[in-house]
């Protein structure tokens, strides 16, 4: 009963505010300076990244460079080594060849095995010249 009763402002209609319409011409023109802004800084960030980009690859091509000679060289030592172990391991194999080992103790001490023939090759023409100077005095 002793509650507080709200009081009551005298009811007024609410009157509907007029809008002016604000230039939309304006508006438009200010977004379109944002967003040419905008592409203007993106584009501006990316020109940066590309130059640092250049000129990190600049400084790294040389050293690429020389790292490709280096390889190229490598690779044709190894092939020139591998020639070598190859013709190494060939005479390897046959200096310890059982098979072999008459053939090799020929070639290193000139002796012949007295069941082959010798066999001399002469030049025809030698001969000829030989046997003439021999008859002549």
């Amino acid at each position: 009963m002793n509650a507080i009763q709200p009081s009551s402002l005298p009811v007024q209609p609410i009157q509907k505010r007029r809008v002016t319409p604000r230039p939309k011409r304006h508006l438009r023109q200010r977004s379109h300076q944002v967003m040419a802004i905008e592409a203007t800084a993106k584009i501006a960030v990316n020109l940066a990244i590309s130059a640092a980009a250049v000129s990190a690859l600049m400084q790294l091509l040389p050293y690429h460079w020389l790292q490709q000679d280096k390889l190229r060289e490598m690779r044709t030592e190894i092939k020139q080594m591998e020639g070598r172990v190859n013709a190494l391991q060939a005479k390897f194999n046959r200096n310890f060849d059982p098979s072999q080992t008459k053939s090799i103790m020929q070639q290193q001490s000139y002796r012949v095995d007295p069941s082959q023939r010798q066999i001399v090759i002469m030049n025809p023409d030698e001969t000829e010249t030989t046997s003439q100077s021999e008859s002549s005095p």
